[in-house]
């Protein structure tokens, strides 16, 4: 079979929550298969969960973007600036040595200090919200600015600049070539070496760049693997959160009853994220590896040098882990389901899980419970088909995401 006879990866979404219909097609025919690329080649596309577990926590499934056989997805992944790109993509020892490093950043006791800084930042945002009146871009008004501000304090990068690097950050990850996707990676780059300069010069110790800067030591830590760190945090810190947050409102929006239900019982608020988690994986990309020899894995056979996606998207509607896996259910970790909770694979698995992935449920959980506590009757102001939604990638997101209310507010 050529390529062009193959199934062509990626595929636009329809639906904001739910992934293209094409994956649904391919998943119920297996849980492995060729996908043709952009480029004229092809990889495996895992749509299966437990295989896609067991090929992500394989030790011979490379991680390193810097290896020729590495699979570019997109052309903006072709850019210089994502060969490699720190943390999801060096294998260990540089890997390990460097996720040690950036452990007390993320740990639950250094996100639980975070927690009330954000309540009270969605408070002013949300208020704000209320002051302007409707209608109101959730986005740019709330969505965006939560994990943007909370980035900015963990990893040392002035607020102040957060015009420019939000948009840098959408060139680059929106990018329609590897010439563009460079031009804004550079800029973020340069911008970047700049604060560790200044932090060189005139310590702070703020945030992961203050602290990490006396590490360097040209071995476990160069200045490019800091630069590299900062960019990666930088880019994941703030775009996926927002527009997690953003198609999370969608998704309860459009789901009334799930709403209600999570207004009758805010205890419910953890699993209703998880489920979220789930149902929109704003990546649609679990991982991307090659293998570094032939890997027989449940009856399949990967060779040496072939790449290997595991869809999130996909993984996270296998009929034999969730039941009725297509509808959204914040009551589904009930009844004492060994694959309810926490076991989708939004956040990756293995050695790569998402280092952030604490923080992220936190902005969601406060995000969403401040947002319709003091703006209770939120609605969408545009029918739900007029929404503008990212296309042409695997970065799932909304550009604007008009709402109004009738209310004052709580």
């Amino acid at each position: 079979m050529t390529t062009e006879q193959l199934f062509s990866y990626p595929q636009d979404r329809t639906c904001p929550y739910q992934p293209s219909p094409g994956y649904q097609t391919l998943s119920e025919e297996g849980p492995l298969h060729r996908v043709g690329l952009f480029d004229g080649r092809w990889l495996w596309m895992v749509t299966g969960h437990s295989l896609g577990r067991k090929l992500l926590a394989h030790p011979r499934m490379s991680a390193d973007r810097s290896r020729d056989d590495f699979p570019v997805v997109l052309p903006r992944l072709d850019a210089p600036v994502f060969k490699p790109i720190a943390i999801i993509g060096f294998d260990p020892p540089v890997h390990d040595v460097h996720r040690r490093m950036l452990a007390p950043d993320f740990s639950l006791k250094r996100v639980r200090e975070l927690r009330g800084e954000t309540l009270e930042l969605t408070a002013r945002l949300a208020d704000g919200m209320l002051r302007k009146g409707p209608p109101a871009d959730l986005v740019a008004d709330y969505a965006l600015p939560i994990p943007s501000m909370v980035t900015s304090q963990l990893l040392g990068v002035p607020y102040a600049d957060h015009e420019f690097f939000e948009q840098k950050t959408v060139d680059l990850l929106q990018a329609a070539s590897a010439e563009a996707a460079e031009a804004a990676g550079r800029a973020l780059w340069d911008y970047l070496d700049e604060l560790i300069t200044s932090e060189e010069r005139h310590p702070t110790g703020a945030g992961t760049i203050g602290r990490l800067v006396p590490l360097i030591d040209g071995r476990d830590l160069t200045r490019e693997d800091l630069v590299r760190i900062a960019l990666a945090l930088l880019l994941g810190g703030h775009d996926t959160t927002s527009q997690m947050l953003a198609l999370a409102v969608v998704t309860l929006l459009e789901h009334p009853d799930q709403l209600a239900a999570l207004r009758a019982d805010p205890r419910a608020l953890p699993a209703a994220i998880d489920e979220l988690l789930r149902m929109v994986s704003v990546t649609d990309v679990s991982g991307v590896r090659v293998a570094l020899e032939d890997i027989e894995v449940d009856g399949h056979l990967i060779r040496a040098g072939e790449g290997v996606l595991v869809s999130s998207s996909a993984a996270n509607r296998d009929p034999s882990v969730y039941h009725d896996p297509y509808t959204f259910d914040i009551h589904r970790t009930r009844g004492g389901s060994a694959a309810a909770g926490r076991q989708h694979l939004t956040f990756g698995f293995g050695i790569h899980q998402c280092l952030g992935q604490n923080l992220a449920r936190m902005e969601l959980e406060v995000g969403l419970q401040v947002l319709f506590e003091r703006i209770p009757d939120l609605r969408l102001a545009v029918p739900y088909a007029e929404l503008a939604v990212r296309s042409g990638g695997t970065m799932q997101g909304v550009h604007r995401l008009p709402v109004e209310w009738s209310g004052e507010g709580r």
